[in-house]
């Protein structure tokens, strides 16, 4: 027996500890080498644990949904072993913070009757006992859904024969579960590691920054057309469509170029400038809000950017982001517009001192030389923290951002 030890992997130094997701592989099936065992959830990132060797899954130290750290141990490969050959005792190493098992588990399935995370804070809330609800999960696993299904369940109370001739007393009600979900259901479900990551963030952010917004409208007529004109033959050349993103992007580094404050953070009673623009793309995910960086994005041409926050995108939506992805950053481009948002007010993302948010573009009344004309419009957020950043430098930026959209030949010769 050659035993392989299968741990957590080193996190980042911000991070203390990960959540443990569930597990791909059950004990006494075979695994490759780097087949990817378990998920981990950091409040950053989900990162994949894989196998590192062959062999057969012989124990699960460490249960779907537990709370762990780097380099800590949560399951063992014994690399001479035959799939389907694992002896019993190793298979049923129960880790202690797994959930209680019912009955059926002794039947053969050891997840039978274990509550998801989730699904357990429900039970206990509920009053309810796991071995009265049958789980429809992978491997019987009962779910959150298992757990609201028995709570809008009639409930049935036994009779109690009274003898004949025994005196009449009020005999106790056997208490139900006090749960009445009727046609006003909740649900609660706790927070994952990044939901509360962003929430402490934004309360920071709020308590920190001397946060001030300032707006401005865009028309977008120039940028729509250059795109329409060279979104073909741009297609073609580069192998990626051309959006509006990588406008932004430009016309962001063009005035953060002319009013460096707006690129700067703050370090205790310093200012720092930075000499390169690390530009942060807001990026919704099923996992919450994400912040990947493009780096030094005065040098990525509009290809480099689309590619870029493209593959950001899709590495968002699996869940792949990377944490070296998602570190550092001195500005950074929300767009709500996406969604169909009209106006917003962005919060900055710490130790930024600025974020700029974009909008939906609308056709709009717009008065041009005593002519009402109908334009695309967009209305722009900048919020930043007048700590270190004036309302003249936030609102001449801005304005230095609506001039590089409204006429992009600015872009090509930096003025």
């Amino acid at each position: 027996m050659a035993i392989v030890e299968v741990k957590v992997p080193q996190l980042s130094e911000s991070v203390a500890e990960a959540t443990l997701l569930q597990w791909k592989k059950k004990v006494g099936e075979a695994v490759a080498v780097d087949e990817i065992l378990i998920e981990v959830e950091t409040d950053k990132v989900v990162m994949e644990v894989p196998a590192p060797a062959a062999g057969v899954l012989v124990e699960l130290v460490v249960a779907d949904g537990a709370t762990v750290a780097a380099e800590q141990l949560i399951a063992r490969i014994d690399t001479a072993a035959v799939a389907g050959a694992v002896a019993p005792a190793a298979a049923a190493a129960a880790p202690a913070t797994a959930a209680p098992v019912a009955a059926a588990a002794a039947a053969g399935n050891s997840k039978a009757g274990v509550a998801m995370p989730a699904a357990a804070k429900l039970l206990a809330d509920n009053g309810i006992a796991a071995s009265s609800v049958e789980g429809t999960g992978k491997d019987g696993r009962i779910t959150k859904g298992d757990v609201l299904a028995a709570a809008a369940a009639p409930k049935v109370v036994a009779a109690v024969a009274i003898p004949t001739g025994a005196p009449t007393k009020s005999l106790p009600q056997v208490a139900a579960p006090s749960v009445n979900l009727g046609d006003r259901p909740e649900q609660r479900v706790p927070m994952s590691r990044l939901r509360a990551r962003v929430a402490e963030r934004l309360l920071q952010s709020q308590s920190t920054n001397a946060i001030l917004t300032t707006f401005n409208e865009i028309n977008m007529a120039p940028v729509m057309e250059m795109r329409k004109r060279m979104q073909e033959r741009f297609e073609k050349e580069h192998g990626c469509k051309l959006g509006f993103m990588s406008f932004f992007v430009k016309a962001a580094v063009h005035a953060l170029k002319k009013f460096p404050v707006l690129n700067a953070s703050v370090d205790g009673t310093d200012i720092v400038y930075h000499g390169y623009f690390d530009i942060g793309i807001a990026v919704g995910s099923p996992r919450g809000l994400v912040v990947p960086i493009l780096r030094n994005a005065d040098q990525m041409s509009f290809a480099d950017i689309e590619k870029k926050i493209a593959e950001f995108g899709q590495k968002a939506k699996d869940g792949k982001l990377g944490i070296e992805e998602m570190t550092g950053g001195t500005f950074s481009i929300s767009n709500g517009g996406t969604f169909g948002s009209m106006m917003s007010t962005p919060i900055i993302n710490p130790p930024q001192s600025a974020i700029l948010g974009v909008h939906a573009t609308k056709d709009r009344a717009m008065v041009e030389n005593g002519q009402v004309v109908v334009r695309p419009m967009n209305y722009f957020a900048m919020s930043y923290d007048h700590r270190i950043i004036d309302g003249r430098e936030a609102v001449l930026g801005l304005v230095a951002m609506k001039e590089a959209l409204e006429d992009p030949a600015r872009l090509l010769f930096d003025i």
